[in-house]
């Protein structure tokens, strides 16, 4: 790899600019020089203006320049993209594709030789400097590649070394779980409100309790069910929150959408 290696991003939407952003604003040893290919003008503009990024014509292009080339693109529009790479890699450069549902396997076979490719999914947080990403290897990726892709990803939070089977998953609880905590969040807010309180008071105590709770959760190590418990005193006001919860199948409903996205993930990559 290149001292100074040249990042490609092929797709310049949110998520693409959040690893744009923490590349350029972390420790990730790698002192890239990034380009990127956008084809909406407005998002393109947005990118070079903000970052001083080189926009390259086209994929084709930015494949053949760059030493890294992030897959940052709608799995839907995957077909087309890598078809019009494939002649520009080969195994000297290091693919990282973030494009939900679709396998290691499945991306090798677009090309016409051998390529070194990391899978990863990051997610929304990342926007902030908050998120977490899951990675695994390719068959064709080497020692370091890994290694690579997770110093690159770390710049916006941290890494997790997963096996492929485990992707999908990965995918419907971190990679789709910021909406089910923004749900969260927007009920809590709704139930303050209907409680009598104004509504950007209610929002201001819904955000802290869940930041606050997360981060008592990392801070002391202890399973969530523990501290659950430190909260609910016998007869108490949470304990009768929590008979609720129970009751109107809280639990089975976040069980049911992590599954579901997972299926929704295979389902995307077997198109």
């Amino acid at each position: 790899m290149a001292a100074e290696p040249k990042i490609g991003f092929i797709g310049g939407g949110n998520m693409a600019e959040a690893i744009i952003k923490g590349l350029l604003g972390g420790p990730s040893g790698l002192r890239p020089a990034l380009l990127v290919s956008e084809p909406a003008a407005a998002r393109r503009d947005h990118l070079v203006a903000t970052y001083a990024l080189r926009c390259c014509a086209g994929n084709g292009e930015l494949a053949a320049v760059s030493d890294i080339i992030i897959l940052a693109v709608k799995p839907q529009t995957a077909p087309a993209v890598l078809n019009e790479i494939g002649a520009a890699v080969g195994g000297e450069k290091l693919l990282i594709s973030i494009m939900a549902g679709i396998s290691t396997a499945t991306l090798e076979g677009y090309f016409p030789r051998p390529v070194r490719l990391v899978r990863a999914m990051p997610n929304t947080p990342a926007l902030v400097g908050e998120g977490v990403t899951a990675i695994c290897a390719g068959a064709q990726a080497r020692s370091g590649d890994l290694e690579t892709a997770a110093a690159l990803l770390a710049t916006i939070g941290p890494v997790h070394r997963v096996q492929e089977g485990q992707m999908d998953t990965v995918t419907g609880l971190s990679g789709s779980g910021p909406a089910y905590v923004f749900t969260l969040i927007e009920a809590l807010a709704d139930g303050g409100v209907l409680g009598g309180l104004p509504r950007q008071t209610a929002l201001d105590l819904a955000v802290q309790t869940v930041l606050g709770s997360a981060a008592l959760v990392k801070a002391t190590g202890e399973h969530p069910a523990l501290l659950r418990d430190k909260v609910c005193s016998p007869g108490g006001t949470t304990i009768a929150g929590m008979k609720a919860l129970e009751e109107n199948g809280f639990r089975n409903a976040v069980l049911e959408a992590v599954s579901r996205a997972a299926r929704r993930a295979g389902e995307l990559g077997a198109k």
